[in-house]
């Protein structure tokens, strides 16, 4: 394979960062391969809070209009104490009027189908699973378990926190344990106290509940609480679940009444400090393989989205020089990404808090600060930077069906 231009990508890893990769690359006329290493092409069950500067992203890519075919708008965020007493409500429906795309939530699998959909003629290796690889001069040499090797001039990390691609360079560095666990489920449930594009986390001592529909009648949830990592539920966790929430106010009750209790998915919370360096060669990391982000941002879909066009774009004005285009890639996104890897670490201790004082103490923070600075602060950070993927300008506003102009 000659050295210089770049004709082939290979892209380890076929969740929404892979694929976004490699939608966005297509766009720009890389033939790209992706493997994955499930047997199946699918995401998981959980939903996903999708920001603005995540939207913005997905109309870049042509593809918001398909997302919001189901996807609710939000119209308020909301944070409240369990008693039921509001800590900040930041109304974010306004957002689709000011910049033209609203915050959703999605189901992880709606969103993970329409990438998968605008996949035309890119080949996605199933059941194929990526065990290391090596590189030289010319090219990057991928080795798979079963023994087989595929050749490329770069290789693209997207396969999670533990992936193959991020040991390879980084070595087998265990991820941080944030010192929480967190919940999912999904309910079935239309609630007069949950209306279309509600979201409300809700804060108690050293345990959390947020909630929001991902579409007509369907609820996500997520119960977070302080513990050891590597536990596992014995059968009821339902109801375990419910004598935790036991007297909190809203819908939280019937909601839990309303999962089914193998429905539940557990997952210890984790993360990584912020790294100094993502690839080398002609390798780099996309996603949760080079930045995870705890969710109490709600940025890692948004921010693997984001890593995807921004890598199109230097791979794509320095097609002659891969390595240089990979590391201006990850100079730019470091920048971005670390600061939300540390904002989120942050508020995942607030928010673990257990001793009463403390509680009372963050109380008192989040009804004086958040209100105004913080929700200043995150919306200009994060739709200040996807306007550079607004141009052309916009024909109708979200709501109505959004699209660019051609």
């Amino acid at each position: 394979m000659a050295s210089g231009r770049i004709r082939r990508v290979l892209i380890a890893g076929g969740g929404i960062g892979g694929l976004a990769a490699a939608v966005a690359l297509q766009r720009k006329g890389f033939e790209t391969l992706v493997f994955e290493r499930a047997e199946s092409l699918r995401d998981g069950g959980a939903g996903l809070h999708v920001w603005t500067n995540g939207v913005i992203a997905l109309a870049h890519l042509g593809l918001a209009d398909a997302v919001l075919k189901t996807a609710p708008a939000q119209q308020t965020c909301h944070f409240s104490t369990w008693r039921g007493e509001t800590l900040g409500a930041w109304p974010v429906g306004d957002f689709a009027e000011r910049y033209g795309w609203p915050t959703i939530a999605v189901e992880r699998s709606v969103l993970h189908g329409v990438l998968a959909d605008a996949l035309h003629g890119t080949p996605v290796r199933t059941g194929t699973h990526v065990v290391g690889f090596t590189q030289d001069r010319d090219g990057v040499t991928v080795r798979f378990a079963d023994g087989r090797t595929e050749r490329g001039d770069i290789l693209i990390g997207a396969d999670g926190i533990h992936g193959a691609v991020r040991t390879g360079l980084h070595g087998d560095v265990p991820p941080r344990y944030t010192g929480y666990i967190a919940w999912r489920g999904k309910a079935a449930l239309e609630h007069e106290a949950i209306p279309r594009g509600t979201f409300n986390a809700v804060f108690g001592p050293g345990t959390r509940f947020t909630y929001y529909d991902v579409a007509p009648g369907t609820v996500h949830w997520m119960s977070v609480a302080n513990g050891p990592a590597g536990g596992r539920d014995e059968p009821g966790v339902a109801a375990m679940l419910a004598e935790r929430h036991r007297g909190w106010a809203g819908p939280v009750q019937d909601i839990l009444a309303a999962t089914p209790d193998g429905g539940v998915i557990r997952g210890d919370v984790i993360d990584r400090k912020p790294d100094r360096r993502w690839g080398s060669g002609r390798t780099t990391l996309l996603g949760d393989a080079a930045h995870p982000i705890t969710f109490n941002i709600g940025q890692g879909a948004c921010q693997a989205l984001e890593d995807a066009l921004v890598l199109a774009e230097h791979l794509d004005r320095g097609r002659t020089d891969p390595v240089a285009a990979l590391r201006a890639y990850e100079t730019e996104r470091m920048a971005r990404t670390a600061p939300m890897q540390r904002i989120a670490w942050r508020i995942g201790r607030m928010g673990a808090v257990e001793n009463r004082f403390a509680v009372a103490a963050r109380e008192t923070f989040m009804r004086a600060f958040w209100p105004d600075r913080a929700f200043r602060a995150a919306e200009k950070d994060q739709v200040a930077y996807g306007r550079r993927w607004l141009s052309p300008p916009l024909d109708r506003h979200a709501g109505t069906g959004p699209e660019l102009r051609s």
